[in-house]
């Protein structure tokens, strides 16, 4: 099987999970986003927990469903993309079909999220410190004074040297990698059992990704924080997640404890993944995923997988349970699954 990725980017070893209660503290179920005013789905059947204390991460190539699943729990999907079908349990409430107040209820307070580019969440005309402390005022409900003392000590907590300039500071007298400092600290302003970060490393040089992911590690330790990680870079999921999700054309095609499934894949779409990662890798994945919409006969992934027979396009395939709490939708896991 192809070698894990390198983690040469990342200091340090993986964080262990910390101990989680049978209840998982977000429960996705049969998920269905659709695009457009045709009904095409971009997100298909998507169906998957996490934990307090986890780290889950999400895979795939652009377009493959990830961020849009991320956008439907935080309920911020695009205009013109909407939740379908499905459910969304956060900590015991249902995020489809909130309303405006009920958002208001869980974002920032149970549910937190840092995106790629902090810049555009940023407010260019306000120092950051008043927007730290504006919505420390919202999300935790603060008094003025108290949230400004909070807001500093966030500051601090975050790894921003001299928080008190930072404070004072406008979004661009700072660096990216402090600007999502910044960021992390609004989203954990409220504290949240939940951080979704969208590709929150993608934009920063290996040395501040490293110390952005150490400190995410940090703040799982310290506070139990859950934490979906969406990311394109498998290195950083083999040293931060303790599971991870493989999303393919808008379904989830593979699912299990990080080190077993990057260790050995049991779809093959994963496999063209590590191969494609693995340190001096030139090789290209032929083909292109099917369009948005499309409905295939049977397995999305047919027409670019190595190993396809007429089992994979007789008819739909089924995420199946492969044994150690992992699951793929391939043919070929009823063959290799444990008896």
């Amino acid at each position: 099987m192809p070698p894990s990725p390198s983690a040469e980017t990342r200091a340090g070893p993986r964080p262990a999970a910390i101990a989680s209660p049978l209840t998982p503290l977000l429960r996705v179920g049969g998920l269905h986003v659709t695009v457009g005013g045709g009904g095409a789905e971009a997100v298909h059947d998507v169906s998957f927990t996490v934990h307090r204390g986890e780290a889950v991460g999400l895979v795939g190539e652009s377009g493959s469903g990830k961020t849009l699943t991320c956008r439907s729990i935080l309920g911020v999907l695009p205009k013109g993309c909407e939740v379908s079908a499905g459910t969304i349990d956060l900590a015991g409430v249902e995020l489809t079909g909130l309303t405006r107040r009920g958002w208001d209820a869980v974002r920032g307070r149970t549910l937190g999220a840092v995106f790629q580019d902090p810049a555009s969440y940023l407010n260019p005309s306000i120092t950051v410190g008043h927007q730290l402390t504006e919505s420390l005022q919202v999300a935790a409900g603060l008094p003025r004074a108290t949230a400004r003392t909070r807001a500093a000590g966030l500051l601090h907590s975050v790894g921003l040297r001299d928080p008190e300039n930072v404070y004072h500071r406008y979004p661009d007298e700072l660096s990216g990698g402090m600007l999502q400092r910044v960021l992390i600290a609004i989203a954990i302003g409220g504290e949240p059992d939940l951080l979704i970060a969208d590709e929150a490393t993608t934009a920063l040089d290996v040395v501040v990704q490293a110390e952005v992911l150490d400190l995410l590690a940090q703040l799982r330790a310290e506070r139990g924080l859950s934490l979906l990680l969406v990311t394109h870079d498998l290195a950083v999921v083999a040293e931060t997640c303790d599971r991870v999700l493989v999303f393919y054309a808008g379904e989830l095609v593979e699912s299990g404890p990080t080190e077993q499934v990057l260790r050995a894949p049991a779809h093959p779409y994963t496999e063209a993944l590590l191969r494609l990662a693995a340190p001096g890798s030139v090789e290209v994945l032929p083909g292109q995923p099917p369009p948005v919409g499309a409905q295939p006969p049977g397995c999305r992934f047919a027409d670019r997988c190595p190993y396809a027979g007429d089992r994979c396009t007789a008819g739909p395939v089924a995420l199946r349970q492969a044994g150690g709490g992992r699951a793929a939708r391939c043919v070929r896991v009823e063959e290799e699954a444990p008896s």
